[in-house]
């Protein structure tokens, strides 16, 4: 919700051995429930707290109260969100890098191709491998590739 708590808000304590906990913004502390289902998600159940906490406005609007569900790579992922918020040199190379691999992306799934066409991984798989070594020769000779004399060339050009 548009100003209201997110994961960072939280303090969650995954590196104990069996007191794993998440402290909420308001200082009430739940214990994590054990890993489940198949992509291993733990739980922290706020439920209690919530009823009467000045900050659930801000924090939850379910009637329940606030659920927080915590995946595997947890601690890598807000190591990662922190280095994007902080570190300028890590958001000089997310500019620079972001728009060609949007556009890759987009040429990919240009012209109806968002939908797999084959049953199967190593149908589809073969597939996209051939649609990526179709854009990448369209790109190459859109630079200038030719071939002459028995050998491909490219033309000398600024990217």
């Amino acid at each position: 919700m548009p100003g209201g708590f997110n994961l960072d808000d939280f303090a969650i304590d995954t590196t104990g051995n069996t007191d794993n906990t998440v402290t909420c913004p308001a200082g009430h502390q739940v214990p994590l429930s054990a890993a489940s289902g198949i992509h291993l998600q733990r739980k922290a159940f706020f439920a209690g707290w919530c009823a009467g906490c000045p900050l659930r406005p801000r924090c939850t609007t379910a009637k329940a109260g606030r659920i927080l569900t915590i995946r595997p790579h947890h601690d890598e992922l807000a190591a990662a969100r922190g280095q994007a918020a902080t570190d300028p040199a890590w958001r000089a190379d997310y500019r620079r890098w972001r728009p060609p691999v949007e556009r890759a992306i987009a040429w990919i799934v240009a012209r109806g191709n968002r939908r797999l066409r084959y049953v199967g991984t190593i149908k589809n798989n073969a597939w996209l491998h051939t649609r990526a070594a179709a854009l990448n020769l369209r790109t190459l000779i859109n630079l200038g590739l030719t071939h002459t004399n028995g050998s491909w060339t490219l033309a000398s050009t600024t990217i």
